[in-house]
């Protein structure tokens, strides 16, 4: 059998469609996690395997023998060992907490819904509570490119284990950035999302209240589909929750659904001396600025009020709810601990719960500040580790160190955030350096159809590996419910009514025509200029038009801005689609000129203009 090494779930998907059998596939794949490998730290038995696979070919038949409706068909996968699994013990690096869960977590349940296959449990920061990889009994996780360097924390192993090409996608948690800094420090994928979207139920907290699970992948794609297998509201976890279903009023950019853009970046941006990681950083800026189909544009930001946001998370307490997670736990094992983390969490016991409302007053003022600061964003880019130490060094002085790493992450989930961190090449040494893209809530796929665009521009290779990624494909979605409509005339790009769709942050889908059924009048006595589109199966023409996608909540006042003899109904595109389009009523033609000759209203003001109808 072929060697899985390296495979996307693209690749697992083809081996099966191409008659591959799980079990000749996984068998091998799990001999293949060594016992001693410092980033996993237990893997699936043999008989685990068998229950897994039988399991599989159960639901396989559920689904009449049709792989499309699993679509993680025998994928396998990793998980951060603070999730829970049947089946494994869920020690969050530190051996003393075990305990074998009933029931596996949800995002665990939903993956293995899709088909995809628990193969081992990963190495961590113990609690989830540092973004170095070196706090744990089981060793600190080495960086898959320099082992001398760390590999970024908490999720350690899960970065390692797919950098290497172990499996094609593992779970993490984040919650200041630990599904972030390793994918950084790795050259992978890692996507941290909207609060809520993954449920956190089944997993040790660390903080509660800003705890995401994230993915590592070696593909956009990839990610893409684990978030589509796993994520969705859970009715019995207090901190899931629903996508919006209408657009927010009077939020800035970066909080509206719509394509990511216009991005801010620091201006000023810190590399605590890290020179490579600084020049990496300006060369991802110079190939950002040349991103063309993607219409981005850079604006430098003053990150202060991010940066102080930032440093209330460990600086503040918020430190407490890492307590709270643990607190019956230390009251007797405290002893058993990782030294730094238990140094870290017992700082709970210098605040108070004044300090803590404080705190939080503090954090909704920064909030609004930040809010004014990006209103003209669309999102952020960001390195996504400014500096890459040595896990000597990290040894030596592990907070330091430790809060650098943060210095753009940590800000993010108490900011509401979403974020995904892509690959950006290499630095001069031969690290890996990445970026991450963070937009406002719900933004998820705006952020992975522009990170898609710039992975295609600048092709990396998959992970650790001797490998070219494959092109992306995502494609934006809007956050919340849209419309699309059609627009013939002074609506177009560049017209003079343009404007009332960009004011409704609405986007240019495509430009096409109508079927070969309409004519177009120019209306009598109207300013600015306006035509008619009226249907006539038997004398029509195609019409050039343009389609474009607005929230479904600013569909009303943009209707309510249409006059009369104008209003909205229905208009058969080429292609046979029936999109929502302007229409004239009937007695608005009279004394209208016909200008369907011109082929569309752009092509007769033109004329119009130099004389030439």
């Amino acid at each position: 059998m072929p060697t899985t090494l390296g495979w996307t779930i693209a690749d697992w998907q083809q081996a099966y469609k191409e008659g591959a059998r799980p079990e000749e596939l996984l068998r091998p794949l799990i001999g293949q996690l060594e016992e001693d490998d410092p980033a996993c730290i237990a893997r699936l038995s043999e008989d685990g395997l068998t229950r897994a696979l039988a399991d599989l070919a159960n639901k396989l038949k559920a689904a009449g023998g049709e792989l499309e409706q699993l679509p993680l068909y025998g994928v396998p996968f990793a998980a951060k060992d603070n999730i829970d699994a049947q089946g494994f013990n869920t020690t969050a690096a530190c051996p003393a907490y075990a305990y074998t869960p009933e029931q596996d977590a949800a995002v665990i349940r939903k993956l293995k819904e899709a088909g995809a296959i628990l193969v081992g449990k990963t190495n961590l920061d113990q609690f989830a509570t540092g973004l170095v990889g070196t706090r744990s009994p089981y060793g600190a996780v080495p960086n898959s490119f320099n082992p001398e360097i760390i590999s970024g924390g908490s999720s350690s192993g899960s970065a390692s284990v797919v950098a290497r090409g172990l499996v094609p996608f593992a779970l993490g948690t984040d919650t200041a950035g630990s599904g972030r800094v390793p994918a950084g420090l790795n050259n992978l994928v890692g996507l941290k999302p909207t609060k809520g979207w993954f449920s956190i139920d089944g997993v040790v907290p660390a903080c509660k209240s800003l705890d995401c699970v994230s993915v590592f992948a070696l593909t956009i794609n990839d990610a893409d589909s684990v978030a589509t297998s796993m994520g969705g509201y859970e009715p019995g976890d207090a901190f899931s929750r629903k996508p919006p279903s209408a657009l927010p009023l009077d939020v800035p950019a970066i909080r509206r659904p719509g394509p990511v853009q216009r991005l801010g970046i620091p201006e000023a941006p810190l590399f605590h001396g890290d020179q490579q990681a600084e020049a990496a950083w300006n060369t991802a800026l110079s190939q950002w600025r040349q991103l063309d189909t993607a219409g981005v544009e850079l604006v430098p930001l003053d990150f202060s009020p991010l940066l102080e946001l930032a440093a209330l998370l460990y600086e503040g307490p918020w430190v407490a709810e890492r307590h709270a997670a643990v607190e019956t736990f230390m009251a007797e094992h405290a002893g058993e601990m990782n030294d730094t983390v238990r140094g870290i969490i017992n700082n709970a016991g210098k605040f108070t719960a004044t300090d803590t409302f404080k705190a939080q007053y503090r954090k909704e003022e920064l909030l609004r500040e930040i809010d004014a600061l990006l209103a003209g964003v669309d999102g952020l880019l960001v390195p996504t580790a400014p500096t890459a130490p040595t896990i000597e060094a990290v040894n030596a002085d592990p907070v330091t160190l430790n809060s650098q790493l943060g210095t753009y992450t940590n800000f993010v989930n108490l900011a509401d955030f979403c974020a995904l961190a892509v690959p950006a090449g290499f630095r001069d040494d031969g690290l890996p350096f990445g970026v991450t893209l963070i937009s406002g809530a719900w933004k998820d796929r705006e952020l992975q159809a522009l990170a898609s665009q710039w992975l295609n521009a600048h092709q990396t290779p998959l992970g650790a590996l001797d490998k070219l990624r494959p092109d992306e494909v995502i494609t934006h979605q809007q956050a919340v419910p849209s419309v699309q409509v059609a627009v013939v005339g002074a609506h177009l790009s560049g017209m003079p009514l343009n404007t009332q769709l960009t004011e409704r942050h609405a986007r240019l889908l495509e430009q096409t025509t109508t079927s070969a059924n309409y004519r177009l009048y120019a209306l009598p006595n109207t300013t600015p200029p306006k035509p008619g589109l009226k249907r006539d199966a038997a004398n029509g023409e195609e019409i050039i038009l343009e389609v474009w996608e607005m929230a479904a909540s600013e569909f009303g006042s943009f209707v309510d801005l249409i006059p009369a003899p104008l209003g909205i109904g229905s208009v058969e595109l080429a292609d046979g689609r029936w999109v929502k389009s302007f229409i004239c009523e009937g007695y608005g033609l009279d004394g209208a000129r016909d200008v369907t000759e011109f082929g569309g209203w752009r092509a007769f003001i033109n004329a119009l203009k130099s004389g030439k109808a």
